[in-house]
């Protein structure tokens, strides 16, 4: 005979234990008529409506939902959002839509991994089109470099990465996936890695202990940002002259700049160099200056006069004030507090031609220094509408070379192309920041340059006129150019760069290769820590037939060069 197991009653069963049995409780009618479905009730207002709850969930107690079925349908609606972000996403980049200053992630990686490029230097730009102008100035060093040792050129943005393979010649591709570098340096003869800036997903490439990493940046200043404590991370820093050397050496602590920084020139500066020779004793004359066109590239420029319908009889003056910083401390812009003023004076004398410059980012963190360059533009468009033969203009996208060639004077902020046009051999103006928070340190090129300030633009015609025919600090100028400039001799400075990546690879390459001799060997303890292992094991009784562990020879690298050959 079967033994009856006695019902369990669920609580709703219960009778009085449970007063949500009676049918006729709210709860229990609520429950009913959602569990029911009457289409002539959809739509009334007698349909229950789903209330939220405190936290801002749903309430089981008006929606019939148990908790673990509402955090269920939370966690399904989460999923959906996001995959509907990441389609909107896709659909943006796909479009080219993203705004300029998002990379769009759109890779070759697919590419790379099939077939990965034989190249032996990297250069590595993770920036969009918006920082083209840092990476453009490199193209013919960088040409040269690869007649001797193959460059390939690898970016987070496809849109700049086009950009740069078409301006360039250089193979370029994109990545998107971080996996797609291991597998790039694993698969190609990569050894040398190059940054033109000091973008934080440098770090990305600089995790991998095979390749030797060097700054290049993309200008030499004497601005504070050229001692950023960034300049620490790389091996080495590839710098232009014995100026940097001791600008880092006595502002950057920690730092040994004697041993890390390599001193190759101005390689992206040459086309200056090849425009006109600077005359040992003045500046060439105007009517051998390089009339160059707007956009035009430098080595393409003719050395001849007269391209343009201009008046001969003005001296050009390059206005090119850099943009506003990334921090109050390298406010070195003179567009608010002296741009406006200088560039009315100069377009109201009839001895000047003014060329209008901005730095690419001008207006990029604050709009009012936007607002300023394009009141300025417009003033020197319509005085270049009022007086074609003036040769007023503005420029914009070309190279820095070009307008540098052109320009019989130039008026500068505390900025690269100051340092650049140490090499023409012309009258320099250098302004003083309007802003009371730029850090300006002293400088050899600051201390001998004339400062344009506010206390000048009452006599600012007369000023530069003055500059223009007399030139008083031309005399120390071509004295500190080579302390800045390094050998400024024709094709130096590239030569000098093609040997200094060479030997970077064969250190990288002979590094690397101790590295991986060491890792097929293993670490073994020091001796004075395996002597104590050994004793403690002795005093626990090892087996008589026990051999003490024996501890590796260390591996002998080879040879390092002389510092002094780096």
């Amino acid at each position: 005979m079967s033994r009856l197991r006695p019902t369990r009653r669920r609580p709703d069963e219960q009778g009085a234990t449970n007063p949500s049995a009676d049918s006729s409780s709210p709860a229990r009618q609520r429950l009913a008529e959602q569990r029911t479905f009457n289409p002539s009730v959809v739509g009334s207002s007698s349909v229950p409506k789903r209330q939220p709850a405190a936290d801002g969930g749903l309430n089981p107690e008006t929606t019939g939902l148990r908790p673990l079925a509402s955090f269920r349908l939370a966690l399904a609606l989460r999923a959906l959002a996001a995959k509907a972000f990441r389609l909107a996403v896709l659909g943006i980049r796909t479009s080219g839509l993203l705004p300029k200053s998002i990379p769009d992630g759109k890779g070759d990686d697919r590419q790379l991994a099939a077939r990965p490029p034989q190249a032996q230097v990297m250069v590595y730009f993770s920036d969009t089109v918006n920082g083209l102008y840092q990476i453009r100035p490199w193209f013919r060093p960088l040409r040269a470099l690869h007649g001797v040792h193959p460059v390939v050129v690898i970016g987070t943005d496809s849109r700049a990465v086009r950009a740069i393979r078409k301006e360039s010649g250089l193979p370029a591709y994109t990545i998107s996936h971080y996996s797609s570098l291991d597998r790039l340096f694993a698969q190609s003869p990569v050894r040398l890695a190059l940054y033109v800036n000091h973008n934080a997903n440098n770090f990305s490439v600089m995790s991998f202990p095979q390749l030797v990493h060097v700054s290049i940046m993309h200008g030499d200043s004497d601005k504070i940002v050229s001692i950023s404590g960034q300049t620490r991370a790389y091996d080495f820093t590839f710098v232009a002259g014995q100026a940097a050397v001791d600008r880092l050496a006595a502002y950057l602590p920690r730092f040994n700049a004697a041993e890390r920084c390599v001193i190759i020139g101005r390689p992206q500066a040459e086309s200056v160099d090849a425009a006109v020779p600077a005359s040992p004793v003045g500046s060439p004359r105007r009517s051998e200056r390089r009339q160059v066109e707007p956009g035009q590239a430098a080595d393409a420029v003719p050395l001849v006069g007269g391209s343009r319908q201009v008046e001969p009889g003005r001296a050009t003056i390059l206005y090119a004030p850099t943009w506003e910083g990334g921090t109050p401390s390298a406010a070195y812009s003179s567009l608010i507090g002296l741009g406006r003023d200088m560039v009315q004076g100069i377009l109201a004398d009839q001895r000047f031609r003014l060329v209008y410059r901005p730095h690419p980012l001008t207006g990029s963190r604050l709009p009012a220094f936007a607002e300023a360059d394009q009141a300025i533009s417009r003033l020197v468009t319509s005085a270049a509408q009022a007086n074609p033969a003036a040769g007023h203009r503005v420029s914009r996208g070309g190279p820095a070379t070009a307008d540098l060639a052109a320009a019989d004077l130039l008026i500068s902020d505390v900025s690269s192309l100051a340092i650049d046009f140490l090499v023409m051999g012309r009258p320099l103006a250098i302004t003083v920041p309007p802003d009371p928070e730029a850090v300006v340190a002293p400088t050899p090129l600051l201390e001998t340059t004339p400062r344009l300030g506010l206390e000048q633009l009452d006599g600012l015609t007369s000023f530069l006129g003055e500059l223009l025919e007399t030139d008083p600090g031309q005399a120390r100028r071509q004295e500190i150019t080579r302390y800045y400039l390094g050998d400024t001799s024709p094709g130096a400075a590239t030569r000098s760069f093609i040997a200094a990546c060479g030997r970077m690879i064969s250190l990288a390459e002979r590094d690397w290769a101790a590295a991986r001799h060491n890792m097929s060997r293993g670490l073994a303890l020091p001796p004075d820590i395996l002597g104590s292992t050994a004793q403690s094991a002795t005093s626990a009784g090892p087996p008589a037939s026990a051999k003490p562990p024996e501890h590796p020879e260390p591996s002998q690298p080879p040879d390092s060069p002389e510092r002094g050959e780096m």
